[in-house]
């Protein structure tokens, strides 16, 4: 069983979503039989079978917690809608709190974790965040004291151990790589002409620790110095209003497009006709997308202090690490400057990309799965 607070599909999902849903698709396609259990959100049915997995949906963004609590009660008791259900184990995602099925369920618990949220809990307000980072740094480590952690980089497993999880306790597991689609892939982007605008992208979900306004200072200062620079952005999220605002103040309406949400095909295609990627997030657990544009020979820029891109991103090999908004800035106008150490860096970054796979991803899960319920 894998809970998780979204899926794909929802309006805010994102690459920790993706993560489970591909290892669990490809856990399923090796026969396991494979329960999905997420949040329910306008126009998502409540039950339907995906990539061989019966997903269920239920509760909200907050109720969810409580419900499938609830459920996974309620299936040991012979009640609801999994009524005699019994997992082998139960996967439970810890996006800033977990479910605590390990409470109700009656199976072995895996808890996957793909960062800590430290940083993004005032967000929340002054009532809710205090609460939150207690139940993610006290409350859950304590319960879950005995059950075994998966996360996606080791910078992540670190910030578990500062939390007192013990590091034989945690797995350290990367997330894979789709093949680019075949429709994205037969048709290249033509050669950029000596005076064609430098293309830059950014592949996010639009939310306020993405800071995206960073990407849009970076447009800004380059434009200000005469540079000929373009910015793509891909994603939603309920933050692109204000992004959206920021743009028209800072006049670079004719600069940056915002693409919303689009299809696999679409995304492959940006990123491919991209120059550099920048990933100016304040928090990453591993950063699906830079493997993502590595696939295309684009190099990622992000920043040394988000944690997971020191895992995903080779400094000075695959992409570029910066200190802060202005070290980003400049990096992306030296790089502009230099095509050949863009194409460099892009060469490395794709080769390394050819390692990820979900299958590799889902082997090593599956392992953390059968030792742990080898141990049950």
């Amino acid at each position: 069983m894998l809970l998780c607070w979204r899926d794909t599909d929802h309006p805010q999902g994102g690459g920790s979503e993706r993560y489970l849903e591909r290892v669990g698709a490809e856990l399923a396609r090796r026969g396991a039989r494979v329960t999905y259990v997420t949040a329910a959100y306008p126009g998502a049915a409540r039950r339907q079978m995906r990539d061989g997995m019966r997903v269920l949906r239920v509760g909200g963004r907050l109720t969810v917690y409580l419900r499938v609590m609830a459920m996974l009660l309620g299936a040991r008791l012979g009640l609801g809608r999994l009524a005699g259900y019994r997992p082998d184990v139960v996967v439970d995602t810890q996006n800033g709190v977990p479910f605590f099925a390990r409470l109700v369920a009656g199976a072995p618990t895996v808890v996957l974790v793909h960062h800590c949220h430290r940083e993004q809990w005032p967000v929340a307000g002054p009532i809710l965040a205090p609460i939150g980072w207690f139940i993610e740094s006290r409350l859950s480590p304590w319960i879950h004291r005995r059950d075994r952690y998966i996360t996606v980089s080791r910078p992540s497993s670190d910030e578990l151990i500062a939390l007192g999880v013990d590091a034989h306790r945690i797995s350290v597991v990367r997330g894979g790589i789709d093949p680019v689609p075949a429709e994205a892939a037969a048709a290249p982007p033509a050669p950029a002409e000596e005076n064609e605008a430098t293309r830059l992208i950014v592949v996010s979900r639009l939310v306020p620790h993405k800071q995206v306004e960073d990407a849009l200072h970076v447009v800004e200062r380059l434009r200000a110095d005469g540079a000929d620079v373009h910015l793509d952005v891909v994603g939603d999220g309920w933050w692109a209003p204000e992004l959206l605002a920021r743009t028209r103040e800072l006049g670079l309406d004719d600069s940056v497009e915002f693409h919303g949400h689009v299809d696999e095909v679409t995304k492959h295609r940006l990123l491919a006709g991209a120059d550099l990627h920048l990933m100016p997030s304040r928090k990453e657990g591993w950063g699906l997308a830079v493997i993502e544009a590595a696939q295309h020979g684009v190099p990622t820029l992000g920043y040394r202090s988000s944690a997971g891109l020191t895992d995903s991103i080779v400094d000075g090999r695959t992409g570029v690490l910066a200190e802060g908004v202005d070290d980003l800035t400049g990096i992306t106008a030296r790089l502009i400057a230099d095509p050949a150490e863009v194409r460099r860096l892009g060469a490395h970054a794709r080769e390394r990309a050819s390692g990820y796979s979900w299958p590799g991803t889902a082997d090593e899960f599956a392992e953390v799965l059968r030792t742990v319920t080898r141990a049950s």
